[in-house]
């Protein structure tokens, strides 16, 4: 069984071209049920039916695995059969018709529009502030997500045209904006990068040493970035990436471009960012509509008039 396994990890590492990250996930979730089943005597994937995967989820459910993990884990044995099935090593799928439990949905973490502002308008105090704030300032113009970032080549930004090229998952290509602002801190940090680098380095985001940042590097270096500037909230990328979208929704409404911009494939993905403005609005109804505020727990009514029109 492990056989398969290894050769299903070469497959999405070579020729699917997956991230190191998304293959270590795969391979740990299908050794997983591989453990699974071999404490069990099953001997080959062809042997495990639908029952044994049922058996399997309740299993990991009630050792603790939360609802996205086991969502994440029968997703990734359905895509390990249809390989098997292709090559002719199993007949059928025995993860198809079974679903795992429901995960609640959460609303993503944002800045505030002000917060972001009063972050990204403090001047750089050194070289590596002038880059990080650069990164900052990409990363909430943008909307791009870390490993895009990290992955950045010099000729993949454009600042006179405002555009920048990034490789996104399953390493499609897209074009997304770069705000004025973005342009402004990354010329500044250029004018820093090129004498701390040769001209071979091709990556835009570099270490002291003049080599590319490390994506634990990057996120590091962002946290330092806002406590310098007097935030201790959790501030990583992904923060800037969900304040890009929700903001971006807000003023524009329109779901479909926010949606390319973020790479999504699936526009039900975008839609939480739907879900977090109506968040807002209902708390800004809350606090200022007259028929909204409570006391004591009971509604209470607006007494300033007669009751006639």
């Amino acid at each position: 069984m492990q056989v398969q396994i290894d050769a299903y990890v070469d497959h999405l590492r070579h020729e699917r071209r997956y991230s190191p990250h998304t293959v270590s996930s795969y391979q740990r979730d299908l050794e997983r049920l591989r453990s699974y089943a071999e404490d069990r005597s099953v001997s080959s994937w062809p042997q495990l039916q639908l029952a044994d995967l049922r058996q399997a989820l309740a299993l990991f459910h009630r050792q603790g695995l939360s609802s996205k993990s086991l969502q994440r884990w029968l997703s990734a044995i359905r895509r390990f059969y249809d390989y098997l099935i292709r090559e002719n090593l199993a007949e059928h799928n025995p993860a198809n018709g079974l679903s795992a439990p429901k995960a609640p949905k959460k609303l993503p973490m944002t800045l505030d529009v002000d917060l972001a502002k009063q972050l990204l308008d403090q001047a750089p105090e050194d070289e590596l502030d002038a880059r990080d704030t650069a990164m900052a300032e990409l990363f909430y113009s943008s909307g791009i997500r870390l490993a895009e970032l990290a992955g950045l080549d010099m000729q993949d930004l454009d600042l006179e045209e405002g555009i920048a090229r990034v490789l996104g998952k399953g390493r499609k290509q897209r074009i997304v904006p770069v705000g004025s602002a973005a342009r402004d801190a990354l010329l500044q940090w250029y004018d820093v990068r090129r004498d701390m680098t040769s001209a071979e380095e091709t990556a835009v985001f570099i270490n002291r040493h003049g080599q590319r940042l490390s994506h634990r590097s990057i996120q590091l270096r962002l946290k330092q970035w806002a406590q310098v500037r007097g935030y201790f909230g959790r501030l990583h990328p992904h923060l800037f990436r969900h304040s890009f979208a929700s903001h971006l929704l807000e003023s524009s409404g329109d779901l479909r471009a926010v949606q390319e911009m973020l790479g999504h494939a699936d526009i039900a993905t975008t839609q939480i960012y739907t879900h977090l403005n109506f968040q807002h609005l209902a708390q800004v109804y809350d606090r200022a509509h007259p028929r909204a505020r409570k006391r004591n727990g009971k509604v209470q009514a607006d007494q300033s008039g007669s009751g006639d029109d």
